[in-house]
């Protein structure tokens, strides 16, 4: 089930790209109209904080979990035949 699901997902990557960039604008648009009343951390105050800080976290662990894996997960192409 979950296999086909993933399947699914990856033959329509640009489908799925462009869903998640439409969510992302409709955040930032959103930002816009709604009213802070009480801000409790300067990114209250800031228009698409929220938003930026969520797509620049998941980069940045995209980036450092990639990091990590060459560095503890990746073998020498010989390393099974040593």
């Amino acid at each position: 089930m979950m296999a086909r699901w993933i399947g699914f997902l990856r033959d329509r990557a640009h489908l799925v790209k462009r869903v998640f960039f439409a969510f992302l604008v409709f955040a930032v648009a959103f930002d816009f109209v709604i009213e802070r009343p009480y801000p409790h951390f300067f990114g209250d105050e800031l228009i698409g904080f929220w938003s930026l800080f969520g797509l620049l976290g998941c980069l940045a662990l995209i980036i450092v979990c990639k990091g990590i894996s060459h560095v503890w997960l990746e073998r020498e192409e010989d390393h099974y035949d040593r």
